[in-house]
């Protein structure tokens, strides 16, 4: 990387790289939402136990807890859809990526563009449908806009340094949302402890593999529901696109396309944070994780992920990155 170029590149690496982790986490939060609307139909739920996992999921329970005391289905469906002072709900998401992506439109296709702005302006004229029977339709729509993006990004950008920051931002967003939503499971999402190995907790950890769009692919593989079997798929499987393993992977590639260190070796302080979770998990075995519990470990993963972002925002865009100015002035 020329340092010429630095200053210009950085400001668009930052760019791209946090516009595809704000489209990643829309669609996250949609589909989140969209499982737990369905999980209401199968369970019988007090409704804080059938709302409080996605707020948790989120990371933003202690800023809910303030505004809005106990989770209701309400409260969290505006809280995560609409809230535009909730830097991680939908409609801001859709609205950092969309600056963005206009700050590299230069960078970036034309059908990049078109179809962000599209979602961005679809979400905010759907504002007064939030209480709506449509809600399930409005999530899907928003899955289906952000499945489009990736592949409008794959068909029309060139593989270039801007790519692989796109893709890295991509991948780490995906890896720290199958994370949360397995940590949450452990704690949050069984009332009660005499629900374990019961059909109630079968529909539970399908509720986790929808939550992933993993439960055709998890059955697929493994067949039977088995919370050591989901725990294996989710975090160390190398071929489902949202496993921990496979999105760091495609991050550490990423990474090392953009330094072009060769694989295997290391230079920038990102590569020597990636690099090393990367070969734990491709030596890991599931009985290691679950030994040593796993909200302990999936905790210790989340907190190497986010010195990773940290590291990211260092070497390359001169600033920290869980700063995100972009989404910051949007929020104002």
């Amino acid at each position: 990387m020329s340092s010429e170029t630095a200053p210009l590149l950085s400001r668009a690496a930052e760019a791209v790289y946090w516009m595809a982790r704000y489209i990643e986490r829309a669609e996250n939060v949609a589909r989140f939402i969209d499982v737990n609307l369905h999980l209401q139909l199968d369970l019988p739920l007090e409704p804080a136990h059938q709302w409080q996992p996605l707020i948790d999921t989120s990371g933003d329970a202690e800023v809910f807890l303030e505004r809005h005391g106990k989770a209701k289905k309400a409260t969290v469906i505006k809280f995560l859809v609409w809230d535009t002072k909730n830097l991680n709900s939908i409609s801001s998401c859709l609205r950092a990526a969309r600056e963005n992506a206009r700050s590299v439109r230069e960078i970036i296709s034309s059908e990049m563009w078109e179809q962000v702005n599209s979602m961005y302006l679809k979400i905010q004229s759907q504002r007064a449908l939030a209480e709506s029977e449509r809600l399930a339709e409005i999530l899907r729509a928003i899955r289906l806009g952000c499945h489009m993006f990736e592949g409008i990004t794959d068909s029309t950008m060139s593989y270039n340094e801007a790519w692989h920051f796109l893709r890295l931002g991509r991948q780490l967003e995906r890896a720290d949302k199958t994370s949360r939503i397995l940590d949450v499971k452990y704690f949050m999402l069984l009332p009660s402890a005499n629900s374990v190995g019961t059909p109630y907790d079968d529909i539970h950890w399908s509720a986790v593999l929808k939550s992933v769009s993993g439960f055709e692919m998890y059955r697929k593989r493994h067949g039977r529901i088995s919370p050591r079997s989901i725990v294996d798929f989710l975090v160390l499987d190398r071929e489902f696109p949202r496993a921990i393993r496979h999105c760091l992977r495609a991050a550490d590639e990423s990474l090392h396309a953009i330094t072009g260190t060769p694989m295997g070796s290391c230079y920038y302080p990102s590569e020597r944070t990636l690099a090393p979770l990367r070969a734990e998990l491709d030596y890991t075995p599931v009985e290691n994780i679950i030994s040593q519990g796993l909200h302990e470990y999936l905790d210790a993963l989340q907190g190497r992920m986010n010195t990773i972002d940290d590291g990211l925002g260092r070497d390359f865009f001169h600033s920290a990155a869980h700063d995100e100015p972009t989404a910051q002035g949007d929020a104002a």
